[in-house]
């Protein structure tokens, strides 16, 4: 029997909502037809958004959404995606499929659904191919109250009051896609461009973005914390957070492997290689912490997720990918893992919210499915806003081959603002059960509840078969006392919620 001890008593950090957030990019069908479908489109909508898709992300709490890339960002310029949709520039998407980017999702798009999602907005903005002006007029037109040629522009574009910015991203990826940049290079270019992120109100303090390593690359990390980073003494607020991006591929970039069809061996193969985002997570936080004694500069990991070949017969530029059982147990990893970290971790963004990568939701014309890797940000919701508490549980090395060996559980543990302790358990063997018993200190149970998500390792939804992955109530789950014990199917993940006495 494996043990799982929880001191619901010991506060180690608190878990921004940030940390489940989602990232949408002009690429393939995320926006247009996954999100975005017009507003003379059949599909029912709300101002062009698909009501299902919005609906659905509205019922796991979006916390925040990064938007118009990636790549993408910084060959976007902002004016192409203001005014008449017929006015609009057209243009060739060319990091993204050659495909015609007519620019009807733009600025006012982008603000009304966060308004209808109800979440923060995280904007990134031009570096590789733009200019100090534009990146200071766009923060202009959007938060600016009052009179001005951005100001009177958004005005006259049928926004009278400004917008609020959460977070803003100066840049991309600057050392691939964003430009090749060295870290010396980027680091001045982030100081200079960063100055003209400006707060134009004392009610909209924006959250200034710097973009950090690549995976495993902490030389990159390194020189821009040294170049950017101001001590507490002499703080300028250059940067109010350092981006992470890390993507699980099991095979290599040529011949990533099939996101349906794989071994066991793969099987475990891919979440060695998901848990070794702790490893960069870990390194990185050494980085931060040698400058940011204070903590005041968060760890954005805002690009995260499995990344397969695509889908047989479609676009290799659209990055269209199923998503598996297989992809539920990286997501339920990866989130105990930032949970854990939530100490410096601020905010974490899956690629991408739709169509995308790992994404939570499919779309195909008018019909909507959602993946496997949704269906456990429904039940992690739970840890939103909530306060990590200690906890360690037994675990045992398991695999088909020692170079790619895993722990069998994954756990994180939360108490949230109601006072009940929220439980996620992983079970990343593919075929083995496992008996736990959690221990809870100084607490006595007054009632337990549980779901779960489990299924053959290569169970996915289809559009005909919608439901063959899906959250259940789990009710093999005895509370007694300070203790609770349970068994653990293979391939599974579960969401236990206790209110103590």
């Amino acid at each position: 029997m494996n043990k799982l001890y929880i001191n619901p008593k010991h506060k180690i950090s608190h878990i921004n909502p940030e940390l489940q957030g989602h990232f949408s990019e002009h690429l393939g069908r995320c926006i247009y037809e996954g999100i975005f479908v017009g507003e003379d489109s059949n599909i029912p909508n709300t101002n062009g958004m698909r009501k299902d898709v919005v609906n659905a992300l509205k019922a796991i709490n979006i916390p925040v959404l990064r938007w118009p890339g990636g790549c993408f960002a910084d060959e976007y310029h902002w004016k192409d995606g203001i005014g008449p949709k017929e006015k609009r520039k057209k243009m060739i998407n060319t990091h993204w499929g050659g495909v015609l980017e007519d620019n009807s999702f733009g600025t006012h798009e982008f603000m009304e659904l966060c308004r209808q999602l109800g979440c923060k907005n995280y904007i990134n903005g031009n570096v590789g191919s733009g200019t100090v002006q534009e990146m200071s007029e766009w923060v202009e037109y959007m938060t600016f109250d009052g009179v001005s040629p951005m100001a009177d522009l958004r005005k006259a574009n049928g926004h009278e009051k400004p917008w609020k910015i959460d977070y803003f991203g100066v840049g991309n990826e600057n050392w691939g896609c964003g430009g090749n940049m060295t870290p010396e290079y980027y680091a001045n270019l982030y100081r200079r461009y960063q100055t003209y992120v400006r707060n134009y109100s004392s009610e909209n303090q924006i959250k200034k973005i710097c973009c950090g390593a690549n995976g495993m690359d902490f030389g990159w990390s390194d020189t821009v914390m040294d170049i950017c980073f101001r001590a507490p003494k002499d703080f300028h607020g250059f940067m109010d957070g350092l981006s992470l991006h890390y993507y699980t591929v099991p095979g290599t970039w040529e011949h990533k492997g099939s996101a349906t069809d794989f071994s066991e061996q793969e099987w475990y193969t891919t979440l060695k290689k998901a848990l070794d985002i702790e490893y960069a997570i870990n390194a990185q936080e050494c980085i931060m912490d040698k400058y940011d004694k204070e903590n005041m500069v968060g760890m954005m990991v805002d690009e995260w997720g499995t990344w397969f070949d695509c889908e047989p017969g479609t676009n290799p530029g659209f990055l269209y990918q199923q998503n598996t059982v297989r992809d539920a147990l990286v997501a339920a990893v990866t989130l105990n893992i930032f949970n854990k970290h939530s100490r410096r971790i601020k905010m974490a963004n899956i690629a991408q919210m739709v169509n995308v990568l790992q994404a939570v939701i499919l779309t195909d014309g008018d019909k909507m499915l959602l993946t496997p890797t949704y269906h456990v940000f429904d039940m992690y919701k739970a840890h939103q806003d909530a306060d990590l508490v200690e906890s360690f549980i037994e675990s045992e090395k398991i695999g088909l081959d020692k170079e790619y060996l895993v722990p069998n559980l994954s756990e994180s543990v939360s108490v949230d603002k109601d006072g009940k302790i929220q439980i996620t358990v992983a079970n990343l063997s593919a075929a083995e059960e496992y008996k736990i018993e959690s221990i809870l200190a100084d607490t006595e149970i007054k009632s337990a509840s549980a779901e779960i998500v489990t299924g053959e390792i290569h169970a996915h939804n289809t559009f005909d078969k919608a439901d063959t992955v899906k959250k259940e109530a789990f009710k093999d789950i005895n509370a007694e006392g300070g203790k609770i014990t349970f068994t653990i199917p293979a391939a599974a993940v579960i969401h236990i919620e206790i209110e103590a006495e």
